[in-house]
Formats: C-alpha cells, sequence, structure tokens
C-alpha cells in the first residue's frame, strides 16, 4: 500500500537528519535516495549498487524515518551478515535485532519481547526462517508486529542465471499471500538485466522501480596472467602488500588448505576457508579475518558473501571463476573504502574443463552455465580494457579511452612480433588433427608429444607436429584462447569440447586477415608499482601516525566489544579524524561518519587518543605521513 508522503521541505530535512545522525553522512551517494523514496511511497524496487555503494542504508534508513512507524523485515543469507550490521545499527542507535539459530533461549525472548513492545525498528531474518518448516507461525508472528515493508538482500541468490542456488530464496512470493499491501525490495551488488529481470519475476514484484548504479570500479586495479608457477605468482602479490587484507580464492579445499599452509610457513598470517572444515573452525577462521586477527583468507568460493570488510587491498583468483557474475562479485571484495586495489586472475584453459566436469557431475551443466564460461573465458582470453569489458558485460557504457588501471591498459601485455605466422601454425594444426580434438590434443601436436592418442591417430606424422616444441604450455594455451576469443577458433559445447575453424579463422590461415596476439611478461618493477586510482584526496593531509593510533585505538574497542573494526569505524573515518584532528565534541560532528550516537559512545575516547598523540610532540607535516605508492 502506498504511503502518504512527507511534504518535499519536511521529507528532505527528515532524511538528511537521520543520515547525519545515525550514519554521520552529509550526502547521500549515487542512487540511494531514489531507493529510499521508493520505499517510503511503497513501491516494489529491484536496487542494484556496486559493493561498498551503500546498499544497506538503503533498507535501513526507511525503517527510522515511515509515517506508520511499522517494522522492516530484512531477508538475509548469512548469520553472520546479520550480526555484523545489527552490531552497526545498534552501535549508532538504531533499534536492529536478528533472529536467528545462533541466539540462546534468554537473547530470543528479549528479541521477541522487543518486538511485542514495538521498540524494533529493523528485524533481520533468513529465507528459512520465513518460508521453511514452521516459516507459517512465524509469519502469523510478523503479522502481529506489523511489518512495513520486506527487503532481500543478496537477491542475486534467487536468480536461475545467478549465483549460489538457495531454494528458499525462490519462495519469498509467497509473502504477497501474507502480506498483500506491503512492498518488497531486492538489493544486490551484481546482476546482468536477465538476472535482474529474473529476481523480479520470481518475487513477483509489481511493477517495480529499477535503480541501477555505475558497474565500474575506477579504484581497482584488475590483471589477468596465465597460471604459470602458481606459488611465485602469488607470493609477488602477497609480498607487495606487506600486513594488508586479500583474499585469495581457489577452486578446490585441498589447495585452499595447501596455499594457506604455506603462506602461514611464510610468515603471512593466513587461515582457510571452505565448506568442508567444521562450523566452530570456519566461523572462527572468518571472525579472526574481519576482526584483523589475520591479514589473508584463502577459502572457496563458499566465503564472502557479505563481508563487510573495507580495507581489503587484494583479491588473487588461483583458478577462473564459473561466470563473470561471480568474478564481479568476488574481486569486488576489494578496496570497498574507494581506495586501490588488486584484482589478480591467474587462470588456465584447463580450468573450464574442470568446471564443465563439476557442472556435469552435479547435473548444473546447463545451456545457461556453458554460456556463462565460454563469457568468462572470453575474458580471461582477451585484449582489450578489462574494465571496458566488465561495463559492457552488465549492460552499460564505459566513456574512457583509458582506464589506468588494468594491465591492457597499463601495456603490460607485450604484442608479439609475427602473429600471422603464429596463428597459422595453430590454426593449421586443428585442421590436420580433423577438427575434432580439443585444446589439449592440439597443443601436445605442437609441442611434438607424443602421446598415446597422438601416435595412434599419427599425428606425430604431421607437418605441423613439434613445431612449437619450445614454448611453455601455458602460453600456447593462452594464444589458443585469444584466438578463441578473437573468433578465429570455435570451441564446441558438451562434454569433450573440440576446436574448429570459423569462416574468419578460415581467412587467417589463409593469410587473408590481420591477426593480433599478445603475451603476458614478466611484470618489471615499474609496472609492479601499485597505481592509485582511488579517491586521489584520500590520503591529501592525513597524519598517518595519528591514524594508525586511532587504528589500534578502534582495535581495542572493537575486541573489547566483541564486535569486528569496521563495526565502530570505518578506515575512512579513522582518515578524516587523522586530517582534522578534532578537539571538541561538536567538531567531532564534523568528521565522516561519526553521528550523534557514536560521538556520544566514543566521542571521549576518540578525543583523548588524539591529545595524547598530539601531547607527544609530533612535529611531521601530515603529507609527510601520507602512504607512498610503492611496490
Amino acid at each position: 500500500m502506498t504511503q502518504p508522503e512527507l511534504p518535499s521541505a519536511e521529507h528532505d530535512t527528515q532524511l538528511h537528519d537521520a543520515l547525519n545522525r545515525y550514519w554521520g553522512y552529509r550526502e547521500f551517494r549515487p542512487l540511494q535516495r531514489a531507493a529510499i523514496d521508493a520505499n517510503l511511497q511503497g513501491r516494489d524496487s529491484v536496487v542494484v549498487l556496486p559493493t561498498g555503494g551503500g546498499k544497506s542504508l538503503c533498507f535501513q534508513m526507511p525503517a527510522l524515518v515511515r509515517p506508520d512507524r511499522g517494522l522492516g523485515l530484512v531477508v538475509s543469507p548469512l548469520l553472520s551478515l546479520m550480526k555484523d550490521q545489527v552490531d552497526g545499527l545498534v552501535a549508532s542507535g538504531v533499534s536492529a535485532a536478528a533472529l536467528n539459530s545462533s541466539l540462546g533461549s534468554d537473547e530470543r525472548r528479549e528479541v521477541y519481547n522487543d518486538l511485542d513492545a514495538g521498540r524494533c525498528r529493523l528485524l533481520y531474518v533468513t529465507p528459512e526462517r520465513l518460508v521453511g518448516n514452521g516459516g507459517e507461525s512465524f509469519r502469523a508472528r510478523l503479522r502481529e508486529w506489523g511489518v512495513s515493508f520486506v527487503a532481500v538482500d543478496e537477491a542475486h541468490c534467487i536468480s536461475q542465471w545467478g549465483h549460489e542456488f538457495r531454494p528458499e530464496y525462490r519462495r519469498l512470493a509467497e509473502l504477497h499471500d501474507d502480506f498483500p499491501d506491503i512492498s518488497i525490495h531486492a538489493f544486490t551488488a551484481t546482476a546482468t538485466l536477465q538476472v535482474r529481470e529474473d529476481i523480479a519475476n520470481q518475487l513477483a514484484l509489481r511493477d517495480p522501480e529499477f535503480l541501477i548504479g555505475a558497474f565500474d570500479r575506477p579504484n581497482l586495479n584488475y590483471r589477468v596472467l596465465l597460471r604459470a608457477s602458481l606459488k611465485d605468482q602469488i607470493r609477488r602479490v602477497v609480498d607487495r602488500h606487506p600486513n594488508e587484507a586479500g583474499i585469495i580464492y581457489c577452486v578446490s579445499r585441498k589447495e585452499v588448505e595447501k596455499l594457506a599452509g604455506w603462506l602461514d610457513e611464510l610468515g603471512h598470517r593466513a587461515l582457510p576457508y571452505h565448506a568442508g572444515l567444521p562450523d566452530a573452525t570456519r566461523r572462527r577462521n572468518q571472525e579472526s579475518f574481519l576482526d584483523e586477527r589475520v591479514d589473508v583468507m584463502v577459502a572457496t568460493v563458499a566465503f564472502g558473501m557479505g563481508i563487510d570488510r573495507s580495507n581489503i587491498r587484494y583479491v588473487i583468483h588461483a583458478g577462473s571463476p564459473r561466470s563473470i557474475e561471480h568474478y564481479q562479485q568476488e574481486s569486488g571484495r576489494a578496496g570497498r573504502d574507494g581506495l586501490e586495489a588488486e584484482c589478480i586472475l591467474l587462470y588456465s584453459g584447463a580450468d573450464y574443463a574442470r568446471w564443465r566436469q563439476m557442472l556435469e557431475q552435479s547435473g548444473e551443466l546447463s545451456d545457461t552455465a556453458r554460456r556463462l564460461l565460454r563469457d568468462m573465458e572470453r575474458y580471461a582470453a582477451g585484449s582489450r580494457c578489462r574494465h571496458r569489458v566488465l561495463v559492457e558485460y552488465f549492460g552499460q557504457t564505459f566513456d574512457r579511452d583509458d582506464c589506468t588501471a588494468c594491465d591492457w591498459c597499463l601495456k603490460e601485455l607485450e604484442r608479439i612480433a609475427d602473429p600471422v605466422t603464429l596463428a597459422q601454425k595453430i590454426l593449421s594444426t586443428v585442421v590436420r588433427t580433423g577438427q575434432s580434438w580439443g585444446v589439449g590434443h592440439v597443443i601436445d601436436v605442437l609441442r611434438g608429444r607424443t602421446t598415446d592418442q597422438v601416435t595412434a591417430r599419427r599425428h606425430h606424422e604431421l607437418t605441423t607436429f613439434g613445431l612449437l616444441a619450445e614454448m611453455p604450455i601455458p602460453e600456447l594455451r593462452g594464444y589458443v584462447d585469444q584466438l578463441t576469443q578473437q573468433e578465429l577458433l570455435l570451441r564446441t559445447d558438451g562434454p569433450y569440447p573440440v576446436l574448429q575453424l570459423t569462416d574468419d579463422g578460415v581467412a587467417a590461415l589463409k593469410g587473408l586477415t590481420e591477426v593480433a596476439l599478445f603475451r603476458q611478461p614478466r611484470p618489471t618493477p615499474a609496472q609492479r608499482k601499485r597505481r592509485s586510482q582511488g579517491d586521489p584526496a584520500a590520503w591529501d593531509g592525513v597524519d598517518r601516525g595519528l591514524f594508525e593510533a586511532l587504528r589500534q585505538c578502534r582495535t581495542e574497542v572493537a575486541h573489547a566489544r566483541g564486535v569486528p573494526p569496521y563495526v565502530v569505524f570505518h578506515d575512512n573515518t579513522l582518515r578524516d579524524l587523522a586530517r582534522r584532528r578534532p578537539t571538541t565534541p561538536q567538531e567531532l560532528l564534523d568528521c565522516y561518519g561519526i553521528g550523534a550516537r557514536k560521538a556520544e559512545d566514543l566521542g571521549p575516547i576518540i578525543l583523548d587518543v588524539i591529545r595524547d598523540f598530539q601531547g607527544k610532540g609530533d612535529t611531521a607535516e601530515p603529507d609527510d605521513l601520507a602512504p607512498a605508492t610503492s611496490p
């Protein structure tokens, strides 16, 4: 049911007062205000905002300012995500709670008492609690409490085109039966047009408003490298981020365990995370990462949804994900604070054959899954701006000629001297083997390997046998991938995909068309230098020594209260404090991310830290203490 609108001036004042008081912000981020207004007007919506874009505020604020003062219901997939958001809201003075299996009987009774008394503005629940066993009786209680709207977070879980399948997510449309007059709002960080439409259909949204933020993350520096010496490649990235947070994604649990142990032996604080670990171990490892007790999390894709640590400086994929959607979600967990961060994809053409086998064994190898894999292959083997490819994949226009933040635009890909001849050797081998073999067999022939299959088919007698004997397998596979991406070769679908020439490939074989092939040389020190593509003013005037003192104080407060450090303050807030150096409670309120409740609660502690630091006679200039852009 559409709610009466507040007069415009009063409406604006109320929203900005709430933004300042509870969150300590002065202005809304792009699309936040439009999403809030859709909620207040009772209109269904699908909101896609990139990681770090502030989507949580879009469904948290309406619960505080709605004229009906009803309950905002948030459907969230992970207990840890609920806890972090509830802790953050309570710390900011917002009455919020979660009902889930992690609560003890006394805690659950306290939440129910608050709901019965109307003291709770936001309630977080899992989809299973709403529509699983016992969902009907729970929805009856919700009707008693007076739900005003439903926000579905991580809504890509709903879509058949999207990510991890969660059956109860796809049943949330049943809420219309119990709450026919309230609006439903879907939120996610990544969704193509197909996914957005599927979310709206699965939730049975009524004439929803689609609010789509910009997908480009200019502070992220994308690099794609052929996987060769995996440990050396990972070590180079981790070593240039000492004592900084990072995530390393692996496809298998075995690889997670091996890499986490190896990094720990090297002196990096690293822990594993995968679904095969005991629940208590997995939860403890995640909390250690969020609490900044460890720097590196080595994980399968089971880790990451809802991770709100803002200062992750790099994400490494030790193998290719199964789709660009997965890659955008996982790599997007880097640089949530807007500062520079690296996203490194280490891939091999074998990754995609492995994914096809895994999906086939699980019964998930649909036409859609194959298409998503092909899209990911083309991205990895591509020779275009990485930012442009990602943005255009999600249906938006990239309006810059040069992103200055990917391996292509940084000129780290080296054009080979005679691409036509190399392409002809590969294409000719595909033809001479009958266009009925996969990548591995074609590479065996070119490298002169006398495998059983090569000799059984007498392919060792071909004129192209051994023509590229000295070329490393990853490099040669990369050229095959590039020819496929340029549509000179076609890799067929099916359990045993084979290579075939396209019409353009036939023309290239005859020397009738241009071909461009690129190699990925070992980065030089200049290329390894990190480039700051985030907000250039982020560290301007920041006293780095004071920032570290405040960071230590934040850690102590967080550990004492049993919450992650970012629930106390984000790094952006610490930088602003170290730039402004407030000395009074009123000056604290001028700092980014400090509202009235946090100023009252933590202000005396923060002011003491600043006074103590200044009392030590620090004489360094702020600019001298700002971090340098260094390898």
